[in-house]
């Protein structure tokens, strides 16, 4: 009788690692294929690629559409400030008697226009001021869609990790339960002691414990990622595609050198730079003042004479001078210069710090592809077959299944760094080579 349980419990034991190698097996030959290219976004079931993902975020996303309607609003002030002020019409009674029975007809009527003129180049300069508004609205709009592609594909891949993380933790939790039933018939059989039965429960319980986990995680990345879309309605769309297990350090060859100087971020800096020293011009202009003419025609009411009158007004500036404006404006260009200085140091360091992490994802794949996941299963392997021919126990299968467990989530994690870290180094490398919007004539 108890030899046909043995043979029963065996029998399971052997089924269970038998589905625990088999997941295993798949999952390294799985590492084993590169990717399939991702197809096109499907409208009907909303299945989304990388690359539809991106499309949907430039044509949705709330703060990109922010950012393009500031290109417009700049575009308004440019072309309001570079008007005049309009003309005033001036209607005036002067010399109108209030006694001895004379009336409106008996005073001066003069009716006529006047106009503010600016001070030459003060209008000039607010044009030009103006323009580098558009063009430092332009600059923000290419530097947002630069980060937000960025902010996409990281979105993207942290939802394909997720995704491969829950489906690996819910095979484990399988293979768990397996092994903890097992446990039980051996218990049971008494072909084992008690504590072999707690020991299976614990990696169970781990095992459902992480699955949780990562489904948290994963509807956390979903909901980041339909934020950034602009799509609520696509929290629950399927995503299609595959975490990168290669990369080519080619990418590292498109150093600052190539990109730098024409980095959104640096051509904002700039333009900021430029619109601040128009505005100190402006400001040393401010002085001067603007004049106020003015021309009437009319009639003496006494005489019925016909008569023209000239104006001409002059602000003094005696009270003020525009100190303090001149003062804010050669305070305003020394603070551009520091943030162009501080923009560019803060690109090279976060160059610097992408391609390292970069550099290290792409050793660590590797070593777990090449190195790491082939030992585990090549000792899960030896492990299932000393078990079998009663070489190991049950725990050292255990802690072998669980070892094995790990590597393929860490395994899952690098890959993600990987991809996260790639679409840094692309985000900073393309972002120097985005066409500009075209300049906007104010």
């Amino acid at each position: 009788m108890k030899q046909r349980i043995d043979s029963t419990v065996l029998r399971s034991l052997a089924c269970s690692l038998a589905f625990s190698g088999g997941c295993f097996l798949g999952f390294a030959a799985q590492a084993a294929d590169s990717p399939a290219p991702p197809p096109p976004v499907s409208s009907a079931t909303n299945v989304l690629t990388l690359d539809g993902a991106v499309r949907l975020a430039l044509e949705n996303n709330p703060e990109l559409r922010a950012s393009s309607g500031r290109i417009d609003a700049a575009a308004g002030r440019a072309y309001q400030s570079k008007l005049w002020t309009n003309p005033e019409l001036t209607l005036s009674a002067e010399d109108w008697p209030v006694s001895g029975g004379g009336d409106f007809s008996d005073s001066k009527q003069t009716i006529g226009v006047a106009q503010t003129i600016p001070f030459p180049g003060k209008k000039k300069r607010d044009r030009q001021i103006g323009v580098s508004g558009i063009r430092l609205s332009e600059a923000d709009l290419t530097l947002r869609r630069v980060e937000l592609v960025r902010d996409v594909k990281s979105a993207f891949y942290q939802v394909l990790a997720a995704e491969r993380l829950v489906d690996v933790a819910a095979e484990l939790v399988k293979v768990a339960e397996s092994s903890a039933s097992t446990a039980r018939k051996r218990v049971a059989a008494g072909a084992a002691a008690d504590q072999e039965q707690l020991r299976a429960e614990i990696p169970l319980e781990q095992a459902r414990t992480e699955l949780s986990g990562f489904q948290r995680e994963l509807t956390t990345a979903r909901q980041t990622l339909a934020l950034l879309l602009g799509r609520p309605d696509l929290t629950e769309a399927p995503v299609s595609g595959a975490l990168a297990e290669t990369a080519s350090l080619t990418l590292l060859d498109q150093g600052p050198e190539q990109w730098l100087s024409s980095h959104p971020s640096v051509v904002a800096v700039k333009t900021s730079r430029d619109r601040a020293e128009l505005e100190l011009r402006r400001a040393r202009l401010e002085p001067y003042p603007d004049v106020r003419m003015g021309v009437a025609g009319g009639r003496i009411g006494e005489t019925g004479q016909s008569i023209i009158q000239m104006g001409l007004s002059i602000p003094l500036p005696i009270i003020d001078r525009s100190k303090g404006k001149k003062q804010e404006a050669q305070a305003n260009v020394r603070i551009a210069e520091a943030d162009q200085v501080a923009v560019e140091q803060r690109l090279l360091r976060e160059w610097g710090t992408a391609s390292k992490r970069f550099r290290t994802a792409v050793e660590q794949v590797a070593s777990y592809r090449e190195r790491i996941l082939p030992k585990a299963d090549e000792a899960l392997r030896l492990v299932q077959a000393g078990f079998e021919q009663g070489k190991f126990g049950f725990i050292d299968l255990l802690d072998t299944q669980r070892t094995t467990a790990e590597a393929r989530l860490a395994y899952q994690q690098k890959l993600l760094e990987l991809s996260v870290a790639q679409a840094e180094l692309e985000s900073l490398a393309a972002g120097g080579i985005q066409p500009q919007p075209g300049k906007t004539q104010p």
